[in-house]
Order: structure tokens, then C-alpha cells, then sequence
């Protein structure tokens, strides 16, 4: 296609045409990740998750946006439960407690940006 750089092996994604759900495989049993973007005032990590695995509750001091690239996902903020597919997203607010569990495999993109 017109205007896209050939896929390479080395880790600058920076001018290139991406699909998210592309950077990270599945593995057996696993959480996988990928940070596209890291700095001082923020990231943008793309994580798969198999089926059963998941993130625990926690807390962040900032904001953070989940968008579900593929299957289908539970989050959970502040003991209330949220089943996202593909499309949707959620804003997990800062400083309330929250988990991802995935019941079946899926991708995400996770967009971190630190406040002031």
C-alpha cells in the first residue's frame, strides 16, 4: 500500500502503519506485552491475554483508557463488573481500584497519560 513502510524487525514502529492487535501473540497460560510509546508524560502498551489470565486489583495514579482490539473482557472498577468486546473501551479513573480478567483470549491497548 501507498505511503506504508515494509515490515521490519527492529523495535522503531515510529512511520510505520500498525495493527494494534499484530505487535503481541498469544501465549499459552500468559499475559504478553508491548509498549509502543514510553515517556515521562505517558505510555501506550498493547497486551494479549489468554483465557483465565488476568491483571489483579490495583490502583494507578493517572487515568488510563483500555480499548478491547479482539475477544472479549471483564474489567472491573471499583467492584462494579464491565464486559467490553471488540471496539469498545473504558476509562479506569485514577486512584480507583481495578482488575482485567479475560474469559476467553483478547487483546488490548492500554494509553497511559500522566497529569500534572
Amino acid at each position: 500500500m501507498e505511503g506504508q513502510k515494509p515490515e521490519s524487525k527492529g523495535r522503531d514502529l515510529k512511520g510505520r502503519v500498525l495493527r494494534a492487535g499484530d505487535l503481541v501473540g498469544y501465549q499459552d497460560g500468559a499475559i504478553v506485552s508491548r509498549k509502543i510509546i514510553s515517556g515521562e508524560k505517558g505510555t501506550i502498551t498493547v497486551f494479549s491475554f489468554d483465557a483465565g489470565e488476568g491483571l489483579s486489583e490495583h490502583t494507578a495514579p493517572f487515568d488510563a483508557v483500555v480499548s478491547i482490539l479482539e475477544g472479549r473482557a471483564r474489567v472491573i472498577i471499583a467492584g462494579e463488573t464491565f464486559r467490553l468486546g471488540p471496539g469498545e473501551m473504558i476509562i479506569m479513573p485514577a486512584g480507583i481500584p481495578h482488575a482485567v480478567k479475560a474469559d476467553e483470549r483478547f487483546k488490548m491497548l492500554l494509553t497511559l497519560i500522566r497529569q500534572p
